[in-house]
C-alpha cells in the first residue's frame, strides 16, 4: 500500500479507535445468524433505529431454526415499525433455506450467499467480512461517502467504478471485520461533521421520496390493522385507511402477490 493509501487507511482506523461503535450488539457477537439479521435490518434503515428491533428479534428468534419454524404473522409482529416489511419475508425464506438445504450452517462462499433471498452483492460482502472476517471489496452508502470525501472532494458525478479502482489499488485488507466497521462508522459521521453529504457528488445518488402519504406508509398501515384483527372486509379496511378507491385495491393486490395477505369474499387476511 503506497503512502497516500496508508495515510487514508490510518485516518479511518484512528477514527474508529476514538469514536467507533464496537459495542453494537451484532458486532460484539458476530455469529453468521446475527450478522445476517443485522445486515437485512440495516438495509435503508439507520443504526439507531435497528438496535432495539435487533435485540427484541434475537430474544424471540434466537437462531435459524427458530426463525424458519415461525409463522409469518409472528415474524411481522416483531418487524412492525421497522419498515420495508418485505425484508422480513425474505429473511424468513432465507432461514428456511439455510435450515433445510445447509443444515443450519450459512454458506461461506460469495456465490452461494448472493443466491439466497434478500442477499445482494453488498450484503454478501458484508456477511463475509463481519461473520467470517473474509475480505471482499464492496461499497455501500457510508463507504461511498468516505471515499468521495477523501479522493473526489473537488468534483461530482463520481461513479462506483472509480471508487472500486481505488479499493483495488489498496489491496486486500487483513482484518476486514474491523476495516469495514471503521469505514461505516466514519462515513456515518461525515454529514454531521462536514455539514453536507458527500454522497450528493455520486453518480448514483438519489433522494429518498417522502414516506408520508406514500404507498409504503399505506402498506404498513394495512399490515398493522391485520395484525390486530386478522381479517377485515375490504370496505372496513378502506374506512380505517380513510378513503376508498383504486389506489388501495392496487396496493392490496401487490401485497397479495408478494405473499403478505390473501383476499377472499370474506375479506382480507394476513398470511
Amino acid at each position: 500500500m503506497n503512502k497516500k493509501y496508508q495515510k487514508f487507511f490510518n485516518t479511518v482506523l484512528d477514527y474508529y479507535e476514538k469514536e467507533g461503535r464496537p459495542n453494537l450488539p451484532w458486532r460484539k457477537n458476530p455469529s453468521p445468524y446475527r450478522v445476517v439479521v443485522s445486515e437485512i435490518m440495516l438495509q435503508q434503515t439507520q443504526v439507531e433505529r435497528v438496535e432495539t428491533f435487533f435485540n427484541n428479534w434475537i430474544k424471540h428468534f434466537s437462531n435459524w431454526k427458530r426463525l424458519a419454524d415461525a409463522q409469518q404473522s409472528e415474524i411481522l409482529k416483531y418487524w412492525k415499525g421497522l419498515g420495508y416489511n418485505s425484508r422480513a419475508l425474505r429473511l424468513h425464506k432465507l432461514a428456511q433455506i439455510v435450515s433445510r438445504d445447509y443444515k443450519g450452517k450459512l454458506p461461506q462462499d460469495y456465490q452461494s450467499l448472493v443466491a439466497l433471498p434478500g442477499i445482494g452483492p453488498y450484503t454478501a460482502g458484508a456477511i463475509l467480512a463481519f461473520a467470517y472476517n473474509t475480505y471482499v471489496p464492496f461499497i455501500e452508502t457510508n463507504i461511498r461517502r468516505v471515499f468521495i470525501h477523501h479522493f473526489f472532494a473537488d468534483r461530482g458525478n463520481v461513479s462506483d467504478a472509480e471508487i472500486f479502482e481505488i479499493i483495488k489499488k489498496m489491496g486486500a485488507i487483513e482484518n476486514p471485520r474491523i476495516w469495514y466497521s471503521a469505514l461505516m462508522d466514519y462515513g456515518a459521521s461525515l454529514p454531521k461533521t462536514l455539514k453536507q453529504n458527500p454522497n450528493k457528488q455520486s453518480k448514483h445518488y438519489s433522494r429518498q421520496s417522502s414516506f408520508k402519504g406514500s404507498d409504503r406508509e399505506i402498506r404498513g398501515k394495512i399490515l398493522d390493522f391485520l395484525l390486530k384483527e386478522k381479517t377485515l372486509s375490504q370496505k372496513k379496511l378502506f374506512v380505517k385507511l380513510g378513503e376508498e378507491g383504486g389506489r388501495y385495491e392496487k396496493i392490496l393486490d401487490q401485497l397479495e402477490k408478494e405473499g403478505f395477505v390473501f383476499q377472499t369474499k370474506n375479506g382480507v387476511t394476513l398470511k
